[in-house]
């Protein structure tokens, strides 16, 4: 896919997911839920996580925040809906090593689904935080649901 191509498609899947954001709700019935807060920019991401037998079966967030913080979270909660535990951890892995300039094969990324196109923003350093915040919620839901 070429540049121009890829920014084009990141530009409508952004927007679009900040738009109409999936799943943006908070549900009573999560199994864990995690919140972070970027004090820098005034994000927050509240991530609710149902998990049962090691999968999670819901997935949902509430917060506040740029276009990109809520378009990251609409993302990851289509991304990780319906994997196992192990599977988000990995995904959560794959994007904050992306986010830090490490590399992974192809396959990797298309793991992540739809948020694969938040790597762009990683060009922008100021910017990283913003993509990777919800990322973080999830990670630490799933660490601690037990």
């Amino acid at each position: 896919m070429g540049l121009n191509n890829l920014r084009t498609l990141y530009q409508a899947l952004v927007l679009d997911h900040a738009s109409h954001p999936r799943n943006k709700k908070e549900m009573k019935e999560a199994t864990a839920m995690q919140t972070v807060h970027n004090p820098s920019c005034g994000d927050t991401v509240n991530i609710f996580v149902k998990v049962q037998n090691e999968k999670i079966v819901d997935v949902s967030f509430t917060g506040s925040g740029c276009t990109i913080s809520q378009a990251s979270a609409s993302m990851l909660t289509q991304s990780v809906k319906d994997k196992s535990v192990f599977e988000a951890l990995e995904m959560t892995k794959i994007f904050s090593d992306l986010a830090i300039g490490k590399e992974h094969t192809s396959d990797e990324i298309e793991k992540l689904g739809d948020a694969a196109v938040l790597t762009q923003v990683m060009q922008f350093p100021a910017r990283i935080k913003c993509a990777t915040i919800s990322w973080w919620a999830l990670e630490q839901a799933l660490l601690k649901k037990g």
